[in-house]
């Protein structure tokens, strides 16, 4: 039985999507690594700083961040002895528990938001016209699987 293979236009498409992302991944890691800012602590923060002064449920952080919540308490412990975070009891029913950014961790994501801002551009938004832009954002958007209904995927 042979195995399926890709056709060349299939294989350039998934090559260059797995290349640009690693290279922009690397090169985008590399630029917070003097802030001390590992990717996943930098996502964490950022969904923490769009979320503003009300902060996030943990559960919700661990999920958007596709992490087990168990992972995502350890990331959260080192970010709180770090004073970026801290946690508090869920205000609506007191029964989870929200993480919010403190002042030094958002002063730590302004500097981190201009670095990896900085950086998108040259390695990415900057090469990208408006159309490009465009296709891009239809094609994240088909391939969105947290907006899959789960009974159409099997």
């Amino acid at each position: 039985m042979t195995t399926p293979r890709l056709s060349a236009l299939e294989d350039d498409a998934w090559q260059g999507f797995l290349y640009a992302h690693d290279g922009i991944w690397r090169e985008i890691e590399a630029g917070l690594a003097p802030l001390n800012v590992s990717m996943a602590e930098y996502s964490v923060m950022s969904l923490l700083g769009r979320a503003g002064r009300k902060g996030m449920r943990m559960s919700e952080l661990a999920k958007r961040r596709v992490m087990s919540t168990g992972g995502f308490t350890r990331m959260a412990d080192r970010l709180e002895r770090q004073g970026l975070i801290e946690r508090r009891r869920a205000a609506e029913d007191g029964r989870g528990y929200v993480a919010v950014l403190t002042g030094e961790g958002r002063t730590l994501l302004r500097k981190a938001w201009r670095q990896q801002y900085g950086d998108l551009r040259r390695l990415f938004l900057d090469r990208l016209d408006e159309d490009d832009l465009r296709d891009l954002s239809r094609v994240w958007a088909k391939l969105d699987l947290a907006s899959e209904d789960p009974a159409s995927s099997s």
